[in-house]
């Protein structure tokens, strides 16, 4: 199909954005890779006014290491977080799970904060940001939030973010031992089911996404830990298990336990 009539600026700044957004509401929207706007806009499940493409401010493209933490501009792509040398020095999970989105045209195209900001409960960043207790930072008229993983993922495409702010930046730990593992929806490559494991002396850290409407912390899993595996089978302790034509509630509960279980054998 073809989108609804909407006008378009491209910004240069992060405030020329942010005013923009404060003037037009809810009927403007940010472009930034556009893999997870576009589609909707085709299907008219999404008609904005107005498009403001931010790919070019400065700011969001860069990755950098500040202290103990690695940050990760909004807009920076899947391509560029799997190829950053700062990314796979201090924080391999990450390059992991950017490693398995999509295809390279999307890896050269989308991007992380469009990805968290679209919130989509099959995508694969939501499992990594809460396995690694990253922060999102978002910027609106009121001025600069950090939003903790933890309380970011609201339900199914919603997140903490008002509607005047964007994603300008993730804040992630570093972490030196974390795997992730998915089973792929065979045309998207979404995921049917993502495990994000951070594993600190005996302690891990358990993100899923794919499973319910909402990514989660498997703090299950978690608790239950013993430095086996076995805590695998508390994977969807608790948790409203989604159903779709991929998957039912039982395979797709299955394919939790097996995957966090693999997850944390690696």
């Amino acid at each position: 199909m073809i989108p609804s009539k909407f006008d378009y600026i491209k910004v240069s700044s992060l405030n020329e954005a942010i005013e923009l957004l404060d003037k037009h509401g809810y009927d403007a929207k940010i472009l930034s890779g556009g893999h997870s706007l576009i589609p909707t806009m085709k299907l008219r499940l999404n008609s904005p006014e107005l498009l403001i493409d931010i790919s070019s401010v400065p700011e969001l493209n860069s990755i950098t290491l500040e202290g103990d933490e690695i940050v990760i501009g909004a807009n920076c792509t899947h391509h560029a977080i799997l190829s950053s040398e700062i990314v796979n020095a201090h924080i391999n999970l990450l390059a992991q799970t950017a490693k398995c989105i999509g295809d390279i045209q999307v890896r050269n195209r989308g991007t992380i904060g469009g990805s968290l900001a679209h919130a989509d409960p099959s995508a694969d960043y939501p499992a990594t940001v809460l396995a690694c207790d990253a922060t999102i930072v978002v910027q609106g008229k009121q001025g600069e939030r950090s939003i903790v993983a933890s309380e970011f993922f609201q339900g199914i495409f919603t997140t903490a973010i008002e509607n005047d702010e964007i994603i300008t930046s993730v804040r992630f730990p570093k972490v030196a031992n974390g795997n992730y593992q998915k089973f792929y929806q065979s045309a998207s490559r979404f995921a049917v089911v993502g495990v994000a494991v951070v594993k600190e002396e005996n302690k891990v850290k358990v993100g899923i996404t794919g499973v319910s409407d909402t990514p989660y912390r498997a703090t299950a899993v978690e608790n239950a830990y013993d430095g086996t595996a076995t805590a695998a089978s508390h994977a969807v302790d608790g948790i409203d298990v989604m159903s779709d034509h991929f998957a039912d509630v039982n395979y797709r509960s299955h394919l939790a336990k097996v995957y966090v279980k693999k997850a944390l054998e690696a």
